[in-house]
């Protein structure tokens, strides 16, 4: 575990060691590309998303569990399909109608997709619980 440190000052402890030399040589992957026009703000930005939508993904993840993937019908990759079919359904009427959400934003909306990419994501590589890896490539 690390300490992280939100903007407004408080700290709390997530992930492993093994996290934060993970994120520190991407970062440096990052910098280290001769003709990248990345600046500092954006990486910092880039990885302040990450770190929201992955603590989001941890605190829905508690309340749900794995098995609404793993035994979505149809198989796990289809069930996230459904529900980024829905995201983007969504976004699309908003945008489309120029309407106001009522009930979540939509940053959320958005921040639900990367979520159900990154859950995507482990279920091809095998690391969604109570899922084989699926070889989709």
């Amino acid at each position: 575990m690390y300490e992280e440190l939100a903007s407004d000052g408080s700290t709390r402890m997530v992930g492993t060691l093994e996290d934060i030399q993970n994120q520190y040589k991407l970062k440096q992957r990052s910098r280290d590309t001769s003709n990248s026009k990345v600046d500092d703000e954006f990486i910092s930005d880039m990885w302040s998303v990450m770190d929201r939508a992955g603590n989001l993904l941890i605190s829905k993840h508690h309340d749900y569990g794995p098995l609404n993937i793993a035994r979505s019908p149809g198989g796990p990759i289809n069930g996230l399909r459904v529900r980024m079919w829905d995201k983007i359904a969504r976004i699309n009427h908003l945008v489309d109608n120029n309407s106001a959400p009522q009930n979540e934003s939509l940053r959320d909306s958005f921040m639900d997709l990367l979520n159900y990419s990154a859950i995507a994501i482990m279920v091809l590589d095998g690391n969604w619980p109570e899922v084989q890896a699926l070889d989709c490539e």
